[in-house]
């Protein structure tokens, strides 16, 4: 194709930031640029094209017919582009990143992953840890663990095993404050992160009527690492989710209170870029994290 059929790639770029953010200015500081540098590359963009690709109102900018339509186009090119680059830079390091949030990292994958690594020697692996969702599509990782309904724009999924909670406590706390009859009973006894909104939910499943115990004094937090750790120690009741410590209940360190788990509908998922899924790292990332979580998604069921 002739060059000349292409508009200049720095236009280009700028295209798709003001796209991304319908701003001139949020595209601007995304960039490193100046505000007129910007509007710089959008008229020349659009004097190539030949009809604007923005409307200008009062509260701001929307795309046109036109700039709808070249919009995505442009989005996957650089994704295309930003897929090549990283798998060919991957490649040569052997890499694989997996994104993935705090809790799941700590409670779950950290515990297994070294039986992955050991598979696969001629690989190296980073998990980057963060609660910040990252952007897969653009290249920031291979694959990714996310939390929801399974259906991401873009993002091939896979089951993991469910988001569910449930009440547990330790041998030592239930031989102090039990026996605990019925859910209700759970109210008389110290609780662990009391404010979590999870409790309401749980105790409504569990028949103890509508309840607000949100400004009950105890242990805060919101991290689930903790919260286990806390509840295994003894300290009081805990809201966890079953995946994550089925093996502390195998060896008799948590107690489930109870069957009353709430679900959502939501689990855990890995999730990759559609055009990752022919990676052979990625395959064989997938086909050990599938196979790992097969049992403890039955056990957690």
């Amino acid at each position: 194709m002739p060059m000349a059929s292409l508009p200049p790639l720095a236009s280009l770029r700028v295209f798709d930031a003001v796209a991304r953010h319908l701003s001139f200015t949020r595209a601007a500081s995304d960039l490193g640029m100046t505000q007129s540098a910007v509007s710089y590359q959008i008229k020349t963009l659009e004097g190539f094209v030949g009809e604007p690709l923005f409307r200008r109102q009062a509260r701001g900018i929307e795309l046109t017919a036109r700039g709808a339509s070249l919009a995505p186009v442009v989005r996957t090119a650089f994704a295309s582009l930003s897929t090549a680059f990283t798998s060919a830079r991957d490649a040569a390091a052997g890499l694989l990143v997996i994104s993935t949030f705090m809790t799941f990292a700590t409670n779950w994958l950290a515990l297994r992953i070294g039986a992955f690594q050991l598979a696969h020697c001629d690989l190296a692996v980073r998990l980057d840890v963060s609660n910040e969702i990252v952007d897969l599509i653009a290249g920031q990782a291979d694959v990714g663990i996310r939390s929801g309904m399974g259906q991401w724009d873009g993002l091939r999924s896979h089951f993991l095993f469910p988001s569910r909670f449930a009440a547990y406590c330790s041998p030592t706390f239930l031989e102090r404050y039990g026996p605990f009859r019925a859910p209700a009973d759970l109210l008389k006894v110290p609780l662990i992160a009391p404010d979590d909104p999870w409790w309401t939910m749980w105790f409504e499943a569990g028949k103890a009527g509508s309840i607000s115990i949100a400004e009950r004094r105890g242990f805060l937090t919101d991290r689930q690492p903790v919260i286990g750790s806390a509840t295994i120690a003894g300290h009081g009741v805990g809201l966890l989710t079953p995946a994550y410590f089925v093996d502390d209940v195998k060896a008799g360190r948590l107690v489930q209170l109870f069957d009353v788990v709430p679900d959502e509908g939501r689990g855990f998922y890995l999730v990759y870029p559609e055009i990752y899924a022919s990676r052979k790292k990625v395959r064989d990332f997938r086909d050990w994290l599938l196979a790992e979580a097969g049992p403890v998604a039955a056990e957690s069921s």
